[in-house]
């Protein structure tokens, strides 16, 4: 039966019909991840639009039960399952189970965490946890905000250092002339080996096309502080001014930590605003063994940490952190209709967000803290870096694969390419194999690009995932290479079966010339 519009809507009356939903979906998706038996169906993307442009969205509504049916025939049966162990491609985990029943929470309360008066316990439970992560970090006085993701966290960062930047002797925002002069100048140090949203992000606000300048990296792809060092000066040299150096612990293609330490003692000696991407990274602050390789983060004036990436949160989970709080209040702005000035002393965190409407993503960190606490999670950070150790080993001893780059977190950078095979074969591989592995649905791996030879890449974020579950990925991968090479070898031969033969001739001298017949 067709429901009525008020009739869908969640409230005291449809309880019942609520919780019978919910169940429908719950039993519906927890029979698919238990009968996952490959990352996705390897549909093409021309079957996947027929299916898509085939539903008729301007129709007569045919009630909530046939619609989730129906969609969970088209989005669930090829959604891409990250628990998978055949999935490695990108910064995509498994997510906690205590995460997802907060979702389901906080989607059918639907707080927006934008003011108080809208969220109440769920602003000050988000503050409790800011402050928590803060300490971790060890930003004793710290703030921050929970955000979309690394993206939306990095650009916030990079807004609050340039308006630090545009502050002038008194404390007061530049404004006209001074402030347009200014901006002009302003760069941001980086590696290219940093995330792109740090480029897009000088994009948005307004800085010059070359504000960004890179900065040279050691052969592991780790900024090099000499480098870094000549950067600094030469741009104070040419009257630019440095608006903020950022550093990444764990990039993304590497999953390397620059030399946190030593960038900062140059930021402190230029007094630099030192922003550290640890989107991946961040979560080495909940690991017992490796926390130290974010020594000095403590020392930066902002942090990007993303909890849907090694805190296993369900998209979207990140945050942008600052040790000194005057540093969002720069960019706070008030509407008398939202966050009027005379009630500043409310807990409006619209003041310190580049979002209005919020949803309370913390809610999901909060559970997943108290259901299994944060060593249990440092623990499953730890995993995965073990099983990426324990990959790097097995490589080692490959005579077909061969890593390129080590790692600091859970990456494997590596090529196909036995003996006998040239750097140009195997160059050519590496998109070949990711496609053919991705099309047939099997194995999803990444490819990039390392000194200036194409890579395939797995990104290894399950810490269900054991060493032999990543050798039957490879496996995969060299079957597939094997097989195209092989295909490329009947290609390449001079005169393959009927190569000599037009097609649209007889295929021998005795048949009869003119079209062949459709087979």
């Amino acid at each position: 039966m067709t429901l009525t519009s008020t009739d869908a809507l969640l409230n005291s009356g449809t309880a019942g019909v609520y919780a019978r939903t919910v169940h429908r979906v719950v039993d519906d998706v927890a029979a698919r991840l238990a009968a996952v038996d490959q990352p996705w169906s390897g549909a093409s993307r021309t079957e996947l639009a027929e299916l898509v442009d085939g539903v008729d969205l301007d129709s007569s509504g045919v009630g909530t039960e046939d619609a989730l049916r129906e969609t969970a025939a088209l989005y669930a049966t090829h959604a891409v399952w990250f628990h998978d162990p055949a999935y490695a491609a990108h910064l995509n985990c498994p997510v906690a189970v205590p995460a997802v029943g907060a979702e389901a929470m906080l989607a059918a309360i639907n707080t927006s965490v934008d003011t108080y008066d809208q969220s109440t316990v769920a602003t000050l439970m988000e503050r409790r946890l800011v402050a928590w992560a803060n300490r971790r970090i060890g930003f004793a006085g710290g703030d921050g905000v929970f955000t979309s993701g690394g993206t939306q966290s990095n650009l916030h960062a990079l807004l609050a250092a340039r308006e630090r930047a545009l502050t002038g002797p008194d404390g007061n925002r530049l404004t006209g002339i001074a402030r347009h002069g200014l901006q002009g100048r302003l760069r941001v140090l980086a590696t290219a080996a940093g995330h792109f949203s740090v480029a897009k992000s000088a994009m948005i606000l307004g800085l010059a096309d070359d504000a960004v300048v890179t900065v040279a990296t050691d052969a592991s792809g780790r900024m090099d502080p000499d480098a870094l060092a000549g950067a600094l000066a030469t741009t104070e040299r040419v009257g630019d001014v440095v608006m903020a150096v950022v550093a990444t612990a764990g990039t993304t293609d590497r999953g390397t930590i620059d030399p946190l330490g030593p960038v900062a003692d140059l930021c402190d000696a230029t007094d630099t605003w030192l922003h550290v991407d640890a989107a991946y990274g961040g979560g080495l602050l909940v690991s017992r063994t490796r926390r130290h390789l974010l020594d000095g983060i403590e020392r930066a004036r902002s942090v990007t940490v993303d909890f849907h990436k090694t805190f296993f949160q369900p998209v979207s989970a990140s945050a942008v952190l600052v040790r000194e709080p005057e540093d969002l209040a720069r960019t706070a702005w008030h509407a008398d209709y939202l966050n009027p000035v005379e009630d500043s002393a409310e807990v409006n965190q619209v003041d310190r967000s580049l979002q209005t409407t919020r949803r309370f993503d913390a809610l999901k960190l909060w559970t997943t803290l108290r259901a299994i606490g944060p060593d249990g999670i440092g623990a499953m950070v730890d995993a995965v870096c073990d099983l990426a150790a324990a990959v790097h080993a097995d490589l080692a001893r490959d005579p077909e694969l061969h890593v390129v780059s080590g790692t600091d977190l859970s990456t494997v950078i590596f090529r196909y390419q036995p003996d006998g095979v040239t750097d140009e074969q195997a160059d050519a591989l590496v998109a070949r194999v990711r496609r053919v592995l991705f099309d047939s649905g099997r194995a999803s791996v990444a490819k990039t690009v390392i000194d200036g030879r194409p890579c395939l890449k797995l990104t290894l974020l399950n810490p269900a995932v054991t060493l032999a579950d990543v050798r039957r990925v490879l496996s995969l991968v060299r079957d597939a290479a094997h097989g195209l090479l092989a295909g490329q070898a009947l290609a390449d031969e001079h005169e393959p079966p009927c190569r000599d033969v037009h097609p649209h001739l007889a295929r021998h001298a005795g048949d009869a010339v003119g079209p062949k017949e459709a087979r």
